[in-house]
């Protein structure tokens, strides 16, 4: 089994999840008392608000080579938004980086879809790094396009479930955002934030619905068994 080396705290809330399931993965597949080979850099996620994301690459950057010097064999970005730094870092360390984007253009491409809605943060949304990682499996992206809702997901986000805050009224926003999207076009939906799954799942729509957060442990997981 591969060392897993995982750059959690942004968010605290989403890095138990991708914990949980690495571990119940593993033990489905190996049996008995098998668990994930792994070490957590859990950083201050108060400290990435405070710079900001895109000031936040040497944060990032670090806690990838404090792993790196314990000898993982891969990087794991337990959130979507770090993925803005992924391909620089891991050309500049070398140690493989699982691509969140990349474990989940795969899964849209065996469904033949060719459009999606994407619901993140702002920066997810609305930069481009993300979207580039899709365009290169041919899928194109749909997001809000009203300001006061991009900002209204991102408030959600950052200050509800960012804080394992589960608010009913932040549901049924998220699902009118979701269904708002499929009206202009898209053929699916990704939960491109690892905390937006607390919020709606696949049970909430009759559309297809990718969980970024499930997606990427599968693709973690089959790197650490050599699937």
């Amino acid at each position: 089994m591969k060392k897993i080396g995982l750059v959690g705290g942004i968010s605290w809330t989403s890095t138990l999840d991708y914990y949980k399931y690495i571990n119940q993965s593993i033990n489905e597949k190996l049996g008995g008392l098998n668990s994930a080979e792994c070490i957590i850099y859990s950083l201050n996620f108060s400290d990435i608000q405070d710079r900001g994301w895109t000031n936040s690459y040497d944060l990032i950057f670090n806690a990838c080579k404090s792993l790196i010097s314990n000898n993982v064999d891969c990087i794991v970005l337990c959130a979507n938004t770090a993925h803005l730094f992924a391909d620089e870092i891991q050309s500049k360390l070398g140690t493989p980086i699982i691509h969140i984007a990349s474990a989940t253009a795969e899964e849209i491409e065996k469904q033949k879809l060719r459009e999606v809605g994407l619901l993140g943060t702002k920066f997810t949304m609305e930069m481009d790094f993300y979207r580039n990682k899709l365009k290169e499996y041919n899928i194109g992206t749909i997001v809000p396009s009203e300001k006061k809702d991009i900002e209204e997901i991102q408030h959600i986000v950052k200050n509800e479930l960012g804080r394992g805050i589960i608010n009913r009224e932040s549901k049924l926003k998220f699902i009118r955002f979701a269904n708002e999207l499929i009206e202009r076009g898209a053929e699916g939906l990704i939960l491109g934030c690892t905390e937006i799954p607390m919020l709606i799942d696949q049970k909430d729509f009759d559309f297809p619905v990718f969980d970024t957060t499930k997606i990427h442990v599968e693709g973690i997981v089959n790197f650490a068994l050599n699937e």
